[in-house]
């Protein structure tokens, strides 16, 4: 518990200082985020956001792989080959992220890295993951909700690696769909990774139940990522003094579909990312509606869904508040199944 403790709070700090320093050496740069404008059928209303130091999520990034780090030296903790893998897709997300950030910045468009087909390569850079994570850890092969044997249905082999790195792919776009308005992104991961240190933790406590491969260093990882989230929140927080970019939300959505693959609660992971799930689902609502009118009609006045509220006269504050208590409500039930679940067990066995 107290390597968790350490690794939470060495991140919130560096996080706190690190986004500090980025904010400073950005603006020294004279470059910030770039916003999609009328022509591209962007959110015009968020103009005045316009040159606002971004990339914010290397602060994110470091600061929590040094929270894991030094909570491991600090308590003797054996480092597992699932975290390390974790941290692996992390960095190598991240690193496509911060290539499509600087790209933006430098060229003052929104238009970053491979454009159309940065989807295609991050998936296929996913898929080579998750291949590493099912040949080399032991992770359990099955589609789980709070078990591994629950429901338990095995599919093995190659099967695991595509639904697996689907998991993990659709996870980075929707948090980065999410990081829209100013702290909704950061505070919705942060829930999302308090989620996963109770889950991961309850598991190392109770590895009768749990089929879990190294749950503490989960547990430490998903704790270091969320105190990172905290530090770097301060920061971003309406109004805004740096984004996270996509260096932020591309490394914490490949952590979170991640840990919802090691701690065998693949079908918990749409409520733990509930807001992130209804973030993504109105986009591709609002593609389909559009396609199929030919061209002529949308059903929400913008999407994702935030920018709808925003036109429908919801101040973004109160957008984002709402959108965290949605988020909230969603980790909370999730954390209510998995705990039933346990005590179900625990009076079976």
């Amino acid at each position: 518990m107290i390597s968790i403790l350490i690794a939470g709070a060495i991140a919130m700090f560096l996080s706190l200082a690190g986004t500090r320093f980025l904010m400073s050496y950005f603006r020294r740069l004279g470059k910030g985020q770039p916003i999609l404008g009328a022509e591209d059928h962007g959110p015009v209303h968020q103009m005045g956001k316009q040159g606002t130091p971004t990339m914010g999520g290397i602060a994110i990034l470091v600061s929590g792989v040094v929270g894991w780090t030094v909570a491991h030296l600090r308590d003797g903790l054996p480092f597992s080959d699932q975290a390390a893998i974790i941290w692996l897709a992390v960095f190598v997300l991240g690193f496509i992220g911060f290539l499509d950030d600087f790209l933006k910045v430098r060229r003052q468009h929104n238009r970053g890295i491979f454009w159309k087909k940065k989807g295609w390569i991050t998936f296929g850079i996913t898929i080579g993951l998750t291949l590493i994570l099912a040949s080399s850890t032991g992770v359990v092969e099955t589609i789980s909700f709070t078990r591994a044997v629950s429901p338990g249905w095995d599919i093995s082999g190659p099967f695991f690696v595509v639904w697996t790195a689907l998991m993990v792919w659709s996870t980075t776009n929707a948090v980065n769909v999410t990081d829209g308005l100013d702290g909704l992104a950061a505070g919705s991961a942060l829930f999302g990774f308090l989620a996963f240190t109770v889950i991961a933790y309850w598991a190392f406590r109770n590895p009768r139940i749990y089929d879990v491969v190294n749950p503490l260093d989960l547990a430490v990882l998903s704790a270091a990522l969320a105190g990172a989230c905290a530090g770097f929140l301060w920061w971003n927080a309406a109004p805004a003094r740096i984004f996270m970019g996509d260096v932020g939300a591309l490394g914490i959505g490949a952590a979170l579909g991640m840990l919802a693959v090691t701690t065998n609660t693949h079908l918990m992971l749409p409520i733990i990312c509930g807001i992130n799930v209804i973030e993504a689902g109105s986009v591709a609502i609002q593609m389909g509606v559009f396609k199929a009118s030919g061209r002529k009609k949308r059903l929400f006045k913008m999407s994702p869904i935030h920018h709808h509220f925003e036109l429908s006269g919801w101040p973004e504050t109160t957008v984002i508040i709402r959108f965290w208590i949605i988020s909230g409500i969603c980790v909370a039930t999730a954390v209510a199944i998995f705990i039933a679940d346990f005590t179900q067990q625990a009076r079976i066995r």
